[in-house]
């Protein structure tokens, strides 16, 4: 049984166990078996949330790890981009010398564009290792994916 009543402005509701012994616990579920079942499962959701937040950590820190690196067929320039997909190293051989600037040019850009491509493979490669078939992981790659495919706006040399 329960009954209300009023405290300043704020309506109570007291409960009283039936038989008029002293309230252990005041369930409000059907029985004990539904009670420990939704207690059980509360637990299996805290277990749950802290491995994913686990597995997020760990995968974070490989991320960050990583580099894509690629060349040019004839080797004569190679790029390596961080995790983010930012030019970290650049490499051309001196044959880059005997060839037209804006082929050289070209050859960098390509080549930075297969870099981050190599990247997306790893991030793909580590998402999966980390985090299995977690719905989060393609929404990861997805994002990677966009943000490395997009086209940056004009560099600092024309601002």
């Amino acid at each position: 049984m329960h009954g209300m009543r009023l405290v300043g402005s704020v309506p109570v509701i007291s409960l009283v166990a039936a038989g008029g012994g002293p309230l252990g616990r005041v369930s409000m579920w059907a029985d004990d078996a539904a009670l420990d079942a939704a207690e059980r499962r509360l637990d299996e959701w805290e277990s749950s949330l802290a491995e994913r937040a686990e597995r997020a950590k760990t995968l974070s820190g490989r991320m960050r790890e990583l580099t894509g690196t690629a060349h040019t067929p004839d080797r004569t320039v190679l790029v390596t981009v961080d995790s983010a997909g930012l030019l970290i190293d650049l490499r051309l051989d001196e044959r880059t010398r005997h060839q037209p600037a804006a082929r050289t040019a070209e050859q960098i850009l390509d080549t930075t564009r297969a870099a981050r491509s190599d990247l997306l493979r790893q991030v793909a490669e580590v998402t999966a290792e980390t985090l299995g078939d977690d719905p989060s992981a393609q929404a990861i790659v997805d994002s990677y994916r966009s943000r490395l495919s997009h086209n940056p706006g004009p560099n600092d040399a024309q601002r």
